[in-house]
């Protein structure tokens, strides 16, 4: 089945994680994307060797591409990456602030010499801000942000989430405003510069802890697994395990408490009859919750909560996960073998994309370097 980016041409300039996952995404859509890699190789092929001797990170974010590895010091591999930017869609680049503009090939620069050209820029913090130049990974923008913050609990203090997850969003961010430039380009003819900060990304998520704090008054507490702003919403421990359970709104809490509590009688009790109660005396109403749910098994609460339409969640580790029946996987070709990845999410008719091999280092050097070097002159434009 074709993509819907078939025939469009990305070259990637990238490393780690945000770029590298908005153009493995490109990729899936049937771009073909050019990786360029340092001679040693994009540094997150070394973050671990978890896949059959290789990094978990580079397997999932790189299948689909071609590496080509460049030392662009080199005026000959310079003009490479030129020859290739004549006939690309789009340019992904997440270098350190400035590295692009000190190798002549800033997006300015890009801009005016390929006027049809996506150029899309990632980094850590907005240009203009004072913390542009700074070095920013994903750990230490989920600290800036207040992300930490607001996770964990009041009694273990600040916590890192679980995944890279400032990485995570930006990448999916960057794809979404690559598409949204090409769908431009196809109106206009015009490209356009494309820029993205892994600290704009997380603050943007932070809106609702923000507009609390900026209007409510009070710092947002850490909530461990509970929601801040919603009850009953939180884990509760039935006689053989953990579950989380959400009521969204007051016609679910009626249901809750008649099928699941057998109390109707706390559907008009002014302590807990409105969310906006049920949230200020949390403590109380939890404690009525876990009497009920941990007279019960796991598998009875559920089958029960099912029957109401009441939401739920078991509390799973990775694990489990890897068995939970409605996980879906997609093989992808690596150097070292197949490999089952959990797959995209997008179901397009009836069909998830399929994921082409994740390339060695350097790979693809020879078979590139023949369709795109040397130019004739370095003043070729082709567009």
């Amino acid at each position: 089945m074709s993509g819907a980016l078939e025939g469009q041409i990305v070259v990637a300039l990238e490393q780690a994680v945000a770029a590298p996952l908005a153009t493995s995404r490109l990729a899936d859509a049937g771009a073909r994307v050019i990786k360029l890699e340092r001679l040693e190789g994009d540094f997150a092929r070394g973050y671990d060797d978890y896949v059959l001797g290789q990094s978990s990170y580079f397997v999932w974010n790189n299948r689909g591409k071609e590496s080509c590895t460049v030392d662009l010091k080199k005026a000959e591999d310079l003009d490479l990456l030129l020859s290739m930017l004549e006939r690309a869609d789009v340019f992904v680049q997440n270098l350190a602030a400035g590295a692009t503009d000190r190798l002549g090939i800033g997006s300015l620069s890009l801009r005016e010499r390929f006027p049809r050209l996506i150029v899309c820029d990632i980094g850590g913090y907005a240009e203009g801000t004072p913390d542009h130049q700074r070095k920013a990974y994903d750990l230490l923008i989920q600290a800036e942000t207040g992300l930490a913050g607001v996770t964990g609990s009041d009694e273990s203090g600040p916590s890192r989430v679980g995944i890279s997850l400032c990485d995570i969003a930006t990448g999916e961010a960057a794809y979404a405003a690559i598409l949204e430039a090409l769908f431009k380009r196809e109106r206009t003819g015009q490209g356009s510069h494309v820029q993205l900060s892994l600290f704009d990304t997380i603050a943007e998520f932070m809106n609702v802890p923000y507009l609390a704090r900026r209007y409510g008054g009070r710092e947002p507490r850490r909530p461990g697994l509970a929601h801040p702003s919603i009850a009953p919403y939180g884990v509760f421990r039935a006689s053989d395990g953990e579950i989380l359970i959400s009521i969204q709104n007051d016609r679910e809490w009626k249901v809750f408490c008649e099928e699941v509590l057998r109390d109707a009688a706390l559907t008009t009790d002014p302590l807990y009859a409105r969310n906006t109660e049920r949230v200020k005396n949390r403590a109380g109403l939890d404690a009525k919750v876990q009497q009920a749910i941990g007279a019960m098994s796991s598998d009875d609460i559920c089958r029960l909560l099912d029957a109401v339409r009441i939401a739920y969640g078991r509390l799973s580790t990775v694990g489990d996960l890897m068995h939970h029946r409605s996980a879906a996987f997609a093989e992808v070709e690596t150097p070292a073998g197949k490999v089952a990845l959990l797959a995209p999410p997008n179901v397009v008719d009836g069909r998830r994309p399929a994921l082409r091999p994740v390339p060695a280092l350097g790979e693809h050097d020879a078979a590139l370097r023949a369709e795109f070097g040397p130019r004739e002159t370095a003043s070729q434009n082709a567009r």
